[in-house]
């Protein structure tokens, strides 16, 4: 389930970098390197000592960004004394300024775009073509040019500069709360890409989202070689998610392992682009996935497959991807800007720690452990396997009819919400306050949170809730979206800095988010915690990892094969995600699966509407599973605010100060192991 985090870093996400200046045309002063010495030397002598490694660095990258187009020479010099603090305490009034202002820009653009997308979002009424245009607008897409045009950017670098991860990661750990958020406002304007480009990608990104968000599968008219449904007549389900979490839920049945064979031949479909076009979101025909065979009324009809429309999705955000790339040099691609820029970890350093965990030996036990449990081989759905969480032995019928007298309609969560929170340790006061800044929808897609990004707004929760109540897919998913709000809100309305607000990447909100998650049965007094279910839970964990980062894997190798084949057509990027998938599948599960040339692992929906998102989520595992350790048997609801209070802060330095350690895989496969022995 994707998630919406438009914080003021996720805001200027799309203007990340700085720009190549033999792009533009530069005005005199960029090619006089004395001219430019000369001036810093001037605006040395008219401030204090504590200001002149800032002057040397924002000069020289303000100049950089100037183009004939802003003024002459004399101009740039003119604002640079004009603008330039002279003091600490000039500088600090400055930053207040700015930083107030940017709250409000920021704040009333995410307000708006929540409100354009809200008929694509939330299941309220027929969704209109002319909804699809609004909701494909970016309200904040000319704020970088108007900014350089009216100097306010200028302004904003020359007073506080970029610093590089390198130099966050060497000097972040000796600056005051103050410095951090002088660092964080020198992250707004790295780049100059214009808003064309900017509104090309968020046109891209909508369009893949509405695609996704109305790729729905009727389960219901699913059949087998005999003709027979395996399903309840009106289930529909979209994909990935709501297949997928089908999968998991059928292991605690019987006669499961047929629905779940079938499922896999759909996902295998869909990722091969076999799949009928009319069987997408349309309920009028029945479908064997096995055979590939379409029927209406008992009569197989000629069916057309989907013309490779997935993969155009993905290829279109490609291509717009590229239009901000030229202007982007120290982050010359989109996976660079993903990963060294958004996230802050190199994207080396992520795929070393993945491919640690997935080539793991404690893995082939694992798999022989699961085989024992089921009674069977594995199969590449077990992937998914869910058995070692104890929603795996409940009867998940009796849970929806709980859920849908309990939530029978979406006022009925909301005003919950308070509730839960004083059962996850919040005092009343607390739960009260968070719980009056979150708005709950009933979400057309699988569901996802979306944040306030100014102090006066209030954060969303998306979940899918059915005309006869919540069910319990749509319960699991809200708890886990809750966290995404609970945290939204706390590192909004709690951080000292508007500049610091949020996490320092979307791994760590995950982690919240499954913190949460992981205790959705406890909140209904159906779980019971004792030293096997922590064991159970441990493994779980590792499994969960295990298969995440196999997908994320693949998802970043198609990046790097977009960037080597940028002429593909959208068939090809089909058969290069189908080998790709594949490979990494024998190369990783093959050995633990015992079966060969699966394509599974590119199933996943976020590599269509949101792509190297996928990363976050078994970052955040990690950090769930770390946390999670750190904070047993200490004040959860402190333990939260303590952490996450601390804002947006790189990475590393973020969890040394919540559990003292960097981010590692280590904890969670030596737990697994210690699990292993002692179930054994």
């Amino acid at each position: 389930m994707k998630k919406r985090l438009f914080s003021l870093a996720i805001l200027f996400l799309l203007i990340a970098g700085t720009v190549f200046p033999q792009q533009m045309e530069k005005a005199m002063i960029l090619n006089n390197q004395e001219a430019i010495n000369g001036l810093i030397e001037k605006l040395k002598e008219n401030s204090t000592a504590d200001q002149h490694q800032r002057i040397e660095k924002g000069v020289q990258q303000a100049a950089s960004f100037w183009q004939n187009t802003d003024g002459s020479a004399e101009e740039f010099e003119a604002l640079c004394r004009t603008y330039s603090a002279k003091n600490a305490e000039e500088r600090e009034a400055i930053f207040h300024r700015l930083e107030n202002n940017l709250e409000l820009l920021s704040g009333s653009f995410n307000k708006m775009s929540v409100g354009l997308k809200i008929p694509l979002h939330v299941d309220e009424g027929e969704i209109l073509e002319v909804d699809r245009i609004f909701g494909g607008y970016n309200p904040g897409a000319h704020l970088s040019d108007d900014f350089f045009d009216n100097k306010i950017a200028f302004i904003t670098i020359l007073n506080f500069p970029f610093f590089t991860l390198k130099e966050k990661t060497v000097l972040g750990d000796t600056w005051t709360r103050l410095e951090w958020a002088y660092a964080r406002m020198g992250d707004v304007f790295k780049s100059r890409v214009p808003a064309n480009n900017l509104q090309a990608y968020s046109q891209a990104s909508s369009d893949a989202d509405a695609y996704i968000s109305e790729y729905n599968i009727f389960t219901g008219k699913l059949i087998d070689k005999k003709g027979k449904s395996l399903f309840p007549a009106e289930m529909k389900l979209i994909s990935h998610w709501g297949l997928r979490d089908e999968i998991k839920s059928q292991y605690a049945n019987k006669d499961g392992f047929a629905r779940q064979a079938i499922i896999y031949e759909v996902m295998q479909r869909i990722i091969r682009q076999e799949i009928p076009q009319e069987i997408i979101n349309n309920s009028a025909y029945e479908w064997n996935p096995v055979a590939n065979k379409l029927y209406q009324n008992g009569t197989e009809v000629v069916f057309k497959p989907e013309p490779d429309t997935r993969y155009l999705q993905l290829l279109n955000l490609f291509k717009a991807t590229q239009g901000i790339d030229a202007y982007s040099p120290h982050f010359p691609d989109y996976i660079q800007r993903k990963f060294d820029d958004e996230m802050e970890i190199p994207v080396e350093d992520v795929e070393a720690i993945f491919t640690d965990l997935v080539s793991n030996p404690v893995l082939l036990e694992m798999g022989k452990y699961i085989e024992k449990r089921l009674g069977r081989k594995l199969q590449p759905w077990d992937i998914w396997y869910d058995g070692f969480k104890t929603r795996s032995t409940i009867d998940i019928s009796k849970v929806d009819a709980l859920l849908k007298a309990k939530y029978p309609n979406k006022t009925a969560f909301e005003n919950d919400l308070p509730n839960i929170l004083v059962k996850f340790g919040f005092n009343p006061d607390s739960a009260a306050s968070i719980a009056s800044k979150i708005i709950v929808d009933p979400s057309r897609g699988a569901g996802h949170a979306w944040g306030a990004a100014m102090k006066s707004d209030k954060a969303r929760l998306r979940t899918r809730i059915g005309a006869d109540g919540m069910d319990y897919k749509g319960y699991n998913i809200a708890i886990h979206e809750f966290g995404h709000n609970v945290e939204q809100t706390i590192t909004l309305q709690n951080v000292d800095y508007y500049m610091l607000n949020g996490v320092p990447n979307t791994s760590f909100t995950e982690a919240l988010a499954f913190v949460f998650q992981a205790r959705d049965l406890e909140l209904l007094g159906m779980e019971q915690q004792n030293e096997q279910s922590k064991h159970l839970a441990a493994l779980d964990n590792l499994w969960s990892n295990y298969e995440i980062m196999g997908v994320s894997l693949v998802d970043i190798r198609v990046w790097r094969w977009l960037y080597a084949n940028p002429d593909a057509t959208p068939s090809d990027l089909k058969r290069a995600v189908n080998q790709i998938a594949t490979e990494i599948w024998n190369q990783f599960f093959a050995p633990v699966f015992g079966v060969h040339d699966s394509p599974i692992l590119g199933i996943y929906s976020h590599m269509i509407d949101n792509p190297l998102y996928l990363s976050a989520y078994p970052i955040g595992q990690l950090i769930e599973f770390q946390f999670g350790e750190h904070i047993k048997n200490k004040d959860f609801a402190g333990e939260i605010y303590r952490s996450f209070t601390q804002g947006r802060i790189i990475p590393q330095l973020w969890m040394k100060g919540a559990v003292g350690k960097e981010i590692s895989a280590k904890p969670a496969i030596d737990a697994a192991q210690n699990a292993l022995k002692a179930l054994k």
